[in-house]
């Protein structure tokens, strides 16, 4: 039996997958799996049970997700699960930046107990024009998931788009459309795009990678879209930019109290993902990768191990080894098994930066002696007995 514990509220249309081999835990102690959503986890004490941690989203900003490697924790997220409402709210920050929808509202409101109205919006409407995408350029920095969803959907709006990503996936190039052009110098989206938007991982290379050399490279009245991360924009730079009429508009996913309630911005309070269909997605996915992970070691969209897939256990054993990347390792944990006089049937075993992950299967059962053993390895993170 495993446990699971939730820390942010998970879709029942996820959580309902979970078979009669899961048990909910109120109480994160006991729990051998976690699924979050938001919930911050840098500061959290975590059992040393706690094997895998499953993201119900794609940003893993809120996860140690390297020093949970360290422990021997499994971090998942869901990429592309929540892709299609991101893209949707894209496009509608796109109109709403492009057409002042939000002012017309606004006089809507204002203007609501009179009863000329309708005679007067004929004179009031001409505040509020705006300008159409179709016929524009549009700059998609990361093509990913969300990304290529975006740049597809453009071309179909009549925008030309620019696509940049240097790490682009090999599945993403073939999903991406024709009508694309693949960008290979940033500094070329910047200086012909009149709307930029950002779809890349926050790392130490993207924080604030649209910063205010960035933006001096722009065209006057650029919109730029931030449905990513916060501190991917130098936001104080974008500000000082729509003073100087070089930025027309910035739209974020991420209020705060540099934005909120500033001249050209417009905010929405982190609706990406927010539909219940994405949520579901998410839900789904993480459970269906925490469940392959706790009952068959496979990993699948894991953030810190390496992806591995050997199905379900044909054998009388599986055991699965998280080791640190250094030389020799294999050869010292199929040496203890060997000296034991278990049979090898199949194994596995891939690295991913300075951590590697191998599975086993075993002609017999996974005696207690191998484990002790393999703990005792200087380079062994972790030792799960699967089967």
């Amino acid at each position: 039996m495993f446990t699971y514990n939730c820390l942010n509220p998970i879709s029942r249309t996820g959580l309902d997958l979970f078979n009669t081999n899961f048990k909910s835990v109120d109480d994160l102690t006991d729990a051998d799996a976690v699924l979050v959503r938001s919930a911050k986890m840098h500061d959290l004490a975590i059992p040393e049970k706690l094997a895998a941690v499953g993201r119900a989203g794609a940003g893993v900003n809120n996860i140690p997700i390297w020093d949970y490697a360290e422990k021997g924790i499994v971090v998942f997220n869901t990429p592309g699960a929540n892709a299609n409402g991101v893209k949707e709210l894209v496009f509608a920050g796109m109109l709403l930046a492009s057409r002042d929808i939000i002012g017309g509202n606004n006089w809507c409101n204002a203007n609501k107990e009179d009863p000329e109205i309708g005679k007067a919006m004929e004179a009031a409407k001409k505040e509020f024009a705006g300008t159409e995408i179709a016929g524009k350029k549009l700059g998609v920095i990361g093509l990913g998931a969300i990304g290529v969803l975006v740049a597809n959907a453009a071309t179909h709006m009549g925008m030309e788009v620019y696509g940049y990503d240097p790490y682009i996936s090999v599945n993403a190039a073939w999903n991406l459309s024709r009508s694309v052009k693949h960008i290979d110098d940033l500094d070329d989206i910047y200086k012909e795009c009149d709307f930029i938007t950002v779809h890349v991982p926050l790392l130490d290379s993207t924080k604030e990678m649209i910063n205010r050399e960035a933006i001096e490279k722009m065209k006057k009245g650029v919109i730029i879209l931030n449905y990513a991360r916060d501190l991917l924009v130098d936001e104080k730079a974008v500000l000082d930019g729509i003073a100087s009429g070089k930025v027309r508009h910035y739209v974020s996913d991420f209020p705060n109290p540099v934005t909120a309630g500033k001249e050209g911005v417009i905010l929405t309070p982190h609706l990406g993902a927010s539909t219940e269909e994405a949520e579901e997605n998410c839900a789904v996915m993480a459970v269906k990768q925490i469940m392959d992970y706790m009952e068959n070691g496979n990993i699948v969209n894991s953030v810190n191990y390496p992806t591995c897939e050997m199905g379900v256990c044909k054998t009388a054993g599986r055991i699965a080894i998280m080791h640190r990347n250094v030389k020799g390792v294999i050869a010292k944990y199929t040496s203890i098994i060997g000296d034991t006089g278990t049979n090898i049937a199949d194994m596995f075993n891939k690295t991913r930066g300075d951590f590697a992950y191998a599975m086993l299967d075993l002609d017999s059962p996974v005696v207690p002696e191998i484990v002790e053993k393999l703990n005792k390895v200087e380079e062994v993170v972790r030792v799960r007995v699967v089967k």
